[in-house]
């Protein structure tokens, strides 16, 4: 092979990364100015007009009536966005939790048109959750109205790190899911191509995109409910770590000879602060049928004894936090799952910041509840499946 040769197909491949950096971005923000493009993608100005001019040449995106507002507020003339076409068929989500299975079916855009969950046994059954799901995923296609043959690709959330490299479940923490690649068993059940994550990094994806952490680009989400766990978005992308475990503050420990943790250690963050864990503190003095929803809503009545033990949880998980802010300095905390976005755990981890993380790294983070609720991790599994399709 000739040099020139060479170098004309170093620059294709190049050329084509450049282009699902675009598409990429425009699958998960929406539209964008072709100046925000250059700002999230790194790339230049001038590579970006020429990228997006052969987008738009080949179908790919389009240029939409509306326009944008001038980069930090100036007073020049608001920029001309451009979004990905929406072609026909569509996309699904399926967030499996520990107890439940979530899916939704949307269009190629993320719009969602059909959604549904049901009570499933996940931990202990994974092939029975995995055929849950696909034929969740089926049914919400039909009332969808897009056949299973127009469905692009799947995106789907599990409880638990995935391993890059194997792509499988990397920790003891669901049983019954030993030996299963889950991307590769719901994609054999559904004959199209599967996405997987865990549901922290889908979380933080969710809400970085279309939630309390959209306009910034570094975020910690934590998520607080059967497991405890967070995804860290730095400089607008996932970090996922060399094995795919980063984020993992659950185990981090806090007692040698604490609690037995069900990942195999002792007096992990996950046996103090976890919403089992809280529940078993509040029920003796409450209810035994009381549950995180009660708990939520008796924080926000100014409930004593509900907001001193949510407080105290969000101190212990702030101490982590700190460690992890003086580490990475980000911008913002995003507080999810069932008890994370409780005011007095954010409250609570908002007074460990003060006290334990650098001063100037405190100053600069702010700690806010999720927007999207309990839909983050499904929102965020469409999302990922939207740019998995979006990557041409």
């Amino acid at each position: 092979m000739s040099g020139s040769t060479q170098r004309r197909g170093s620059l294709e491949r190049l050329r084509t990364g450049n282009r699902r950096a675009v598409t990429g971005l425009l699958a998960t923000e929406g539209p964008l100015s072709r100046a925000d493009l250059a700002r999230g993608t790194g790339l230049s100005r001038t590579t970006v007009s020429s990228l997006v001019r052969d987008l738009i040449e080949s179908g790919h995106v389009v240029e939409t009536e509306d326009r944008g507002t001038p980069y930090k507020g100036g007073s020049g003339r608001p920029p001309l966005l451009v979004r990905l076409a929406t072609p026909s068929g569509g996309v699904a989500g399926v967030d499996v939790g520990h107890r439940h299975v979530r899916v939704a079916v949307a269009d190629r855009s993320g719009a969602i048109l059909a959604e549904a969950e049901t009570a499933v046994d996940v931990d202990a059954h994974g092939a029975g959750a995995l055929d849950e799901a696909a034929k969740m995923v089926r049914a919400m296609a039909r009332k969808a109205e897009i056949p299973m043959t127009d469905l692009q690709a799947v995106g789907m959330c599990v409880p638990a790190p995935i391993d890059r490299r194997s792509a499988q479940i990397s920790s003891g923490i669901l049983p019954g899911w030993r030996d299963l690649v889950p991307s590769e068993e719901l994609e054999r059940r559904l004959k199209i191509p599967v996405v997987a994550d865990n549901d922290a990094n889908l979380g933080a994806l969710a809400e970085l995109h279309h939630g309390a952490g959209h306009g910034t680009s570094d975020v910690i989400y934590v998520k607080v409910a059967s497991g405890l766990g967070a995804g860290i978005i730095l400089g607008g992308r996932l970090h996922r770590g060399t094995t795919g475990i980063a984020g993992e503050i659950g185990h981090v420990q806090l007692h040698e000879d604490g609690r037995v943790c069900r990942c195999g250690n002792r007096g992990c963050l996950e046996t103090e602060a976890s919403a089992p864990r809280l529940l078993s503190l509040l029920r003796p003095a409450y209810d035994d049928d009381l549950t995180t929803e009660r708990v939520l809503e008796l924080d926000l009545l100014g409930d004593a004894g509900v907001r001193r033990v949510l407080s105290d949880a969000g101190r212990t998980i702030g101490r982590a936090l700190a460690d992890l802010c003086n580490s990475l300095n980000p911008e913002m905390i995003v507080m999810g799952g069932s008890l994370g976005s409780s005011p007095a755990m954010v409250e609570g981890i908002r007074a460990s910041l003060d006290r334990y993380a650098q001063p100037a790294t405190a100053a600069a983070v702010r700690v806010v509840s999720g927007q999207l609720g309990d839909r983050a991790e499904v929102v965020g599994a469409v999302a990922l499946a939207v740019a998995r399709v979006g990557a041409i």
